[in-house]
């Protein structure tokens, strides 16, 4: 990965810094399906996702899951950046959706970049800002849509990120939406009966309309 790439990824930045961060920062090959922070986990670098898509999500104490976004590329992981700072361990869950690539950014630099560069400060703070608006869009999905219309949602979400054939299993879906696969399973054969998508083994590919409308 270098300046250029970076440049490309995360706009904005001083040169300085993007040759800093190629220095500083350790890229790691995550495949699919692989952990990428544990509940509980000493998070000693922040998590800036380079390729693929990264799904945060929390767990009760009988292992359900709730969904609560995505990070994509050009877009760094709030939870790791704030833990890091101020040295807590992670309260919730990430794991790479696809096959991934992130740098790491050590805490020792990330404390030197935010007084040495302004431009790293408010991508910090932008960073945070867009996850917390992402969750609330979450929050608001359950709590007021019905869930067919969350399912919709959902769905199109991931059209627009992973492309119009989808590798997600119905139990994949239902542990996101907290539901359960039977519920799941009879909202997408009436989803595939009215012409919106086809279902196949383990995954799904959407034919309604374009998949990069909202």
């Amino acid at each position: 990965m270098n300046t250029e790439q970076l440049a490309g990824l995360f706009p904005g930045l001083e040169p300085e810094l993007y040759e800093e961060m190629e220095k500083a920062g350790v890229v790691k090959e995550i495949p699919a399906g692989s952990v990428v922070l544990r509940k509980g986990q000493v998070i000693r670098s922040a998590i800036l996702v380079l390729e693929g898509v990264v799904k945060l999500y929390q767990e009760d104490e009988e292992g359900g899951e709730f969904f609560m976004y995505h990070i994509e590329p050009g877009q760094a992981c709030a939870v790791s950046m704030v833990c890091s700072y101020r040295q807590e361990t992670s309260n919730v869950l990430a794991s790479a959706l696809t096959d991934a690539t992130v740098l790491l950014i050590p805490l020792s630099y990330m404390d030197k970049w935010m007084s040495k560069y302004k431009s790293w400060h408010y991508f910090v703070i932008n960073s945070y800002r867009s996850r917390y608006n992402e969750l609330l869009n979450t929050v608001s999905e359950i709590a007021f849509k019905n869930m067919d219309e969350r399912l919709e949602f959902y769905l199109k979400k991931q059209v627009r990120q992973l492309g119009k054939h989808v590798r997600l299993t119905h139990q994949d879906i239902a542990t996101d939406l907290n539901s359960s696969r039977e519920v799941i399973s009879r909202l997408m054969k009436k989803m595939e009966k009215n012409g919106w998508i086809i279902i196949h083994r383990n995954s799904f590919e959407w034919i309604k309309d374009d998949p990069s409308a909202k």
